[in-house]
């Protein structure tokens, strides 16, 4: 079994102290050791923790990478045991959302990636109701892969990088375009995540990096400012989000469906063209 590492974690220059690493990491990392052993090669805990800093909602991130299949009975069992050490969204606890690939699937690399396993806390009603999704092709695993591989701890196994593969920039514009759909269609009742994923997108799509919800919204906002053909209401709800996202205001979206639809309309459209004018380029 691969042992932790030292007191201090490296990922592209960034250094997180042990203890600042959340407990539900660490119980996770626990969880996937003591269920895969010798076939688990990795736990590399990525996202907001390492792009900037957890902020007041932020789920942990963990990507596990495995040898081998992931059996029905594995799915449930890391599902059952990851329930328990899940904070709730608004409770007591960081939520978990946990990514399980098997290396088999991914290298050498092909598009779209297999997720053998994901636990969200949006999935929470249907791991306590044993509705557990089989493996799925999942184009957002090739932004996580490339999200992991740059900016990343590994809390068991080596560096993310020694065990990822590379993954084109052609596939994150595709990953990007295939997941704006989804992402439109479910605006309603998830209105602050959606619009601060809309500016991460379009902050890729733009600068090809990926950053923090609040740096790529503050990003969006530096243009929007000198768009003079944009309402301001644009502004002020992708603000609102920001601040809510930072824990410096609470938002409520009640009433301000159209405006954020068209906003979200906005930046959806920003993000297909620049993707779609450097898929026709040579």
């Amino acid at each position: 079994m691969h042992k932790s590492n030292p007191a201090k974690f490296k990922a592209n220059q960034i250094f997180l102290e042990k203890e600042t690493i959340p407990q539900e990491a660490w119980k996770a990392t626990s969880v996937l050791q003591n269920l895969f052993r010798d076939r688990l090669e990795g736990v590399y805990l990525y996202g907001s923790a390492v792009l900037g800093g957890l902020q007041p909602e932020s789920d942990v991130d963990i990507l596990a990478l495995l040898h081998g299949e992931m059996t029905e009975w594995d799915r449930k069992k890391l599902g059952s045991r990851l329930l328990e050490i899940s904070g709730r969204v608004g409770g007591p606890g960081r939520p978990l959302e946990v990514t399980v690939a098997c290396l088999e699937d991914i290298s050498p690399w092909r598009f779209p990636p297999i997720c053998r396993f994901q636990y969200g806390e949006w999935l929470r009603a249907d791991f306590e109701a044993d509705r557990i999704q089989p493996p799925f092709p999942s184009p957002d695993m090739a932004v996580l892969i490339r999200q992991a591989s740059g900016a990343s701890c590994a809390l068991s196994g080596p560096e993310a990088s020694t065990l990822l593969p590379t993954v084109p920039d052609t596939d994150i514009r595709r990953a990007i375009l295939l997941s704006i759909p989804e992402l439109t269609g479910n605006i309603r009742g998830d209105e602050r995540n959606a619009l601060l994923t809309f500016a991460r997108m379009w902050y890729t799509a733009a600068t090809g990096e990926i950053t923090s919800k609040d740096k790529a919204a503050q990003w969006v906002l530096s243009r929007l400012s000198k768009e003079r053909t944009v309402p301001a209401s644009f502004a002020s709800l992708l603000e609102t989000a920001r601040k809510a996202y930072l824990g410096e205001c609470t938002d409520s979206w009640e009433n301000l469906g159209s405006e954020t639809e068209a906003l979200a309309s906005y930046m959806s459209q920003a993000v297909e063209s620049l993707l779609k004018e450097e898929i026709r380029q040579p």
